[in-house]
């Protein structure tokens, strides 16, 4: 009688113990279909490129440019990634850079965002940066912005010529249409001087004022600034490519060791550029977004947007 109890008992026990674990597991397998995606599906998420659905797969697409056609349309993950909360939902999102390659049409850059929701990731309206341009950065910005920093030909170059003009395209992502909005940055009162950094955007040469009255303005516009996380920089001019070293505390900053391709151009402001760069010792940034480099012995302030 007694052997008869302790079975039933522990048979009781071994179905209560299994239901357990069924619960428990189960219970797992319901949370785990909430839990955020991993870092690597928004390589294979779909996106919006000129109105046309992309569904990458390992990070690339590759379907025909027209039914029928032979010739391909190419779409690949290129990267420069930002991360960040791009909705205010406190999970991380993700914006990078896809290229598309259709027959004879070059190499088209494009700006994305997968926004991490407890479904997977969800892509973005792709928008466009140029054909054949040369990537540099992509940043955090203010608040839920993005920065995009780039080359891009002057106006009036052919394809052929080598991207030389310094871009910035300031971004935020309207989650209800996944698209992203461009962010003007010109006008008084909407910069915050407290959020901005050196390495924010690429610093494009607006004027230069002296003490003595003088102002002095680019001829050409080709003199951009652009600030390295490394302690580097890099300036293009009307002439020929800058770079060196720079330190910056929270109010100085100053360039050193720079060198420069040794291109000759006649009526070239070049050397007055690298001129404005070594005498340079403090910096501020303005409410209208500006970077302003003050000369050593308050001789004057050089002026960047």
């Amino acid at each position: 009688m007694k052997k008869s109890i302790l079975l039933t008992i522990s048979i009781l026990m071994v179905l209560a113990g299994a239901s357990f674990v069924y619960k428990w597991t189960s219970k797992k397998d319901a949370i785990s279909v909430q839990l955020p995606a991993s870092m690597s599906d928004y390589k294979n998420t779909s996106y919006t490129i000129d109105g046309q659905t992309v569904k990458l797969v390992d990070g690339m697409s590759t379907v025909e440019s027209a039914p029928g056609s032979a010739s391909k349309t190419i779409t690949k993950y290129f990267g420069n990634e930002v991360k960040k909360d791009l909705d205010g939902d406190g999970r991380e999102d993700i914006s990078f850079l896809l290229t598309q390659e259709t027959a004879g049409s070059g190499t088209f850059f494009y700006v994305v965002a997968a926004l991490n929701t407890v479904n997977g990731y969800v892509g973005s309206h792709a928008v466009l940066l140029g054909d054949r341009i040369a990537p540099q950065t992509t940043e955090s910005g203010p608040g839920k912005s993005i920065i995009v920093n780039y080359m891009d030909r002057a106006q009036g170059e052919p394809m052929t010529a080598n991207p030389s003009v310094g871009k910035s395209l300031r971004l935020i992502l309207d989650p209800a249409s996944m698209q992203f909005g461009e962010v003007a940055q010109n006008f008084e009162g909407e910069a915050d001087p407290s959020r901005m950094s050196l390495s924010m955007k690429t610093w494009k040469w607006t004027h230069s004022e002296y003490n003595d009255g003088k102002i002095i303005t680019p001829k050409k516009d080709a003199f951009n600034l652009t600030f390295k996380n490394d302690g580097t920089f890099a300036a293009t001019t009307d002439c020929n490519g800058i770079g060196g070293n720079y330190v910056a505390t929270k109010s100085t900053v100053t360039f050193s060791k720079m060198m420069s391709t040794l291109m000759y151009c006649d009526g070239s402001q070049e050397a007055d550029f690298k001129k404005l760069l070594e005498n340079t010792g403090e910096y501020i940034f303005t409410s209208k977004g500006e970077l302003v480099l003050n000369l050593k012995f308050d001789s004057g302030s050089v002026y960047f947007k």
